[in-house]
C-alpha cells in the first residue's frame, strides 16, 4: 500500500507596501495647507509689481509641508490652496490658478525632493536654491505661452518683459520664500513634535552652536537681501 504525502504549497509572499501617512501626519499637513491659504490672503496686501505680479509667501508654509512629508504633500497643497483661492479670493480665474499651481508645485516640490535626499541644513540650501532657479525657469516659459493669452497683447511684447519683468520678479519672489523657510522650518517643526504631530527625526546630525549661529545669520542676511529687492520692485524704495 503506497502512503499519502500531502505537498506543501509554498507561501505566496505578499510584497511590501508603502507606509501609509497616519492620522497625526495627515492632520498636521492639512493645517499647513489651511495656514498656506490664510499666508496667501495676507500676501494679497502687498503692493503688486508692474501692476500684475504678486508676491506671495504661502510657498514658504507649503515648502514646510513638502521637507515633513515629501513632495507629494507640497504638490497636494499647492493644488489645493490654488484651487480654494480660485473660488474665493482670486480673480484671475482658471488661468490664475494653473499658473499659481505651476509656479508653486515648480518651487516646493524641487525643493522637497532634493531635501528628500540630502537631509541637512545644507541640503536645505541646495534644495531651496533650484527650487528657486526651477521656479524661475518653468515661470518664464509659461508667461512667455500663457500671459498673451491673459492679458491680450502681443507676444512680443511679453517677450520682451520677459528680462526686465518677469525674470527678477520669479528670483525675488522665490528668494524671499527660500529665505523664509530657512528661517521658519526648524522652529514649525519643533513646535510639531512638541504637540506629537510629527515622529521625530532619525539619524539627524548633531549640529554646534557656531555652524547653527552662521547659518541664522546666513538666512538672516538672505532674508534681508531679498527684503530689500522686493521694495526695489514694487517701487517702495
Amino acid at each position: 500500500m503506497s502512503s499519502y504525502e500531502p505537498t506543501i504549497e509554498p507561501k505566496a509572499t505578499v510584497a511590501p507596501t508603502q507606509p501609509r501617512m497616519s492620522v497625526k501626519s495627515l492632520t498636521s499637513l492639512a493645517m499647513l495647507t489651511a495656514l498656506a491659504y490664510i499666508v496667501m490672503i495676507m500676501s494679497k496686501a502687498l503692493p503688486q509689481v508692474s501692476g500684475f505680479l504678486q508676491l506671495d509667501l504661502k510657498d514658504t508654509i507649503i515648502c514646510v509641508g513638502g521637507f515633513l512629508f515629501g513632495p507629494m504633500a507640497a504638490a497636494i497643497s499647492s493644488i489645493v490652496v490654488a484651487a480654494i483661492e480660485m473660488f474665493t479670493y482670486s480673480d484671475t480665474g482658471i488661468i490664475g490658478c494653473i499658473m499659481n499651481m505651476i509656479s508653486t508645485c515648480a518651487f516646493c516640490c524641487t525643493a522637497s525632493y532634493v531635501y528628500k535626499r540630502i537631509h541637512t541644513k545644507k541640503g536645505a540650501v541646495i534644495a531651496l536654491s533650484c527650487g528657486v532657479v526651477v521656479l524661475t525657469a518653468v515661470m518664464l516659459l509659461w508667461n512667455y505661452l500663457i500671459t498673451p493669452i491673459y492679458m491680450k497683447i502681443d507676444r512680443d511684447v511679453v517677450a520682451a518683459m520677459l528680462p526686465t519683468v518677469f525674470l527678477p520678479f520669479n528670483l525675488v519672489k522665490g528668494g524671499l520664500n527660500m529665505a523664509i523657510t530657512l528661517l521658519l522650518y526648524k522652529p514649525v517643526v519643533t513646535a510639531l513634535r512638541k504637540a506629537h504631530l510629527v515622529p521625530e527625526s532619525k539619524g539627524t546630525a548633531q549640529s554646534g552652536s557656531k555652524f547653527s549661529a552662521g547659518f541664522l545669520l546666513f538666512s538672516l542676511a538672505l532674508f534681508a537681501t531679498f527684503v530689500t529687492l522686493a521694495l526695489v520692485l514694487m517701487g517702495i524704495i
